[in-house]
């Protein structure tokens, strides 16, 4: 494994965006509304039609039980279950209007179900909303299926339930499994429980599994996020991600609950990350980068090797670059060269429906300076390699003239031995891959001319 020094982490361990898009959210504007997204749909439908990528879906359920501490999610803590009701008939009321003009039974080869918690739903009203969907988008074959589930709220015959309606990957939040941090983060969840729930699982024939873990959370120490990794690795799962904790209590309330004196200091983040590393490579994962990890014929695995590895706003996908609806609060789309956003609260969300309008809030119009960027910077996320030729070729351009001050900046990565430079291209080391987040910051003209950088998380 490399070696971080201390020297590297002043230097490139810095706040920066994690790239699910460029322009990244935060770039997103309120001129953008709902008839810039009925456009982007419209053009959709009058363009290539059905011939087009197959889309993603993604579903925004914002509900949960129980507040962990942690979390930076738009979601709504409530045992009240007639708010959900109520939510899915709206969701209903959008899923209409994106078909209107999206244009009826579009391929769909991606759906995912994400929150907030989506077992939160009862089993009669996911199956409702599923079916709802396939009334009206057509479902490839072998189309991935996948949901986030809390532990907390499945059983096996539940599980059984999730995959008679079609699921076909299952991602389960862990965190952690060491009990002085589960009680930290108001998460509490018993190893041997998991354990079960993942042996039914394969019983009764999901193809993947996930686990997502955080490092960086308060009382977590590199010994015992070492040994929580360890149960992980006894559970044998198709993929997990490793998430660095990132502590914004300006912008997330529940993180207020956290004691700051409690939270690992960043040399220790780095030596958790490390050892993860280490293990996971040791136990044959392969390193997908960043955040993931998969076993060697898992698909995002064979992806990577192939170098079809794509990024959008669930993270690392091996779907084609193509178009995403995000539907529900707060959720994202990418349409064409559009990225739009939901409302984030239910209020505002119900008030536009009610208007039988998109409840696009905001989003952008990417330029052909941002559809350059994005392609490079998410090159260097997803695959750690940029050819210039290619680039050239697709956009037109003397790769070195039009860049000349992002490859002057790369020079003292290359120094740091982040990355290899020369007049072809560039390719990430292995140090390289702890700070790739830094390296594509160099070409993400927003950040440079914007120095307020604290809104994000750090790097490690």
């Amino acid at each position: 494994m490399p070696s971080i020094s201390t020297e590297l982490l002043k230097i490139f361990d810095l706040p920066g965006p994690r790239y699910t898009s460029y322009p990244t959210a935060d770039r997103f504007v309120e001129a953008f509304g709902p008839d810039q997204l009925t456009f982007a749909l419209d053009q959709r439908k009058n363009g290539l039609g059905k011939a087009l990528v197959p889309l993603s879906l993604y579903l925004h359920v914002p509900f949960c039980e129980s507040l962990c501490y942690y979390c930076a999610c738009n979601k709504i803590i409530t045992k009240k279950y007639d708010t959900a009701i109520s939510y899915l008939h709206l969701l209903e009321r959008e899923i209409d209007l994106v078909v209107k003009h999206l244009g009826p039974r579009q391929l769909v080869s991606q759906l995912h179900f994400g929150g907030g918690t989506p077992t939160f739903l009862k089993d009669q009203d996911l199956k409702k909303l599923l079916n709802f969907l396939e009334k009206v988008f057509d479902f490839t074959p072998g189309c991935e299926k996948s949901i986030e589930v809390d532990p907390r709220t499945v059983s096996k015959s539940r599980l059984e339930f999730l995959r008679d309606l079609g699921f076909n990957r299952l991602s389960f939040g862990v965190q952690d499994f060491n009990e002085r941090v589960q009680k930290a983060i108001h998460r509490e969840q018993p190893f041997e429980d998991l354990r079960q729930l993942i042996e039914h699982s394969r019983e009764v024939g999901f193809d993947s599994i996930s686990l997502d873990l955080i490092y960086g959370l308060p009382l977590q120490t590199p010994s015992s996020f070492e040994h929580t990794l360890s149960q992980v690795l006894q559970l044998g799962p198709e993929r997990i991600a490793i998430y660095a904790y990132a502590h914004l209590p300006s912008r997330f309330k529940s993180q207020r609950r956290i004691n700051p004196a409690d939270l690992p200091t960043p040399h220790s983040k780095l030596q958790m990350l490390s050892k993860a590393i280490e293990q996971l490579l040791g136990e044959g994962y392969d390193y997908i980068g960043m955040d993931h990890f998969a076993k060697p014929s898992d698909s995002l695995a064979v992806s990577k090797r192939r170098g079809t590895l794509h990024r959008n706003f669930q993270g690392y996908s091996i779907q084609p670059d193509g178009d995403l609806i995000g539907l529900g609060v707060s959720a994202i789309s990418r349409v064409g060269a559009s990225y739009s956003q939901n409302a984030k609260t239910i209020d505002e969300y119900a008030d536009v429906l009610a208007q039988e309008r998109l409840p696009t809030v905001r989003g952008l119009t990417l330029n052909r300076d941002d559809l350059l960027r994005r392609t490079v910077i998410m090159a260097l996320m997803c695959q750690g390699v940029l050819s210039f030729e290619v680039l050239e070729q697709a956009f037109l351009i003397d790769f070195q003239a039009y860049f000349v001050n992002e490859l002057k900046a790369l020079e003292s990565m290359q120094t740091h031995g982040l990355l290899t430079l020369d007049t072809l291209s560039i390719e990430v080391t292995e140090t390289g891959w702890y700070f790739v987040r830094a390296i594509a910051m160099v070409f993400d003209k927003y950040l440079t001319l914007d120095e307020n950088q604290e809104r994000f998380s750090k790097i490690i």
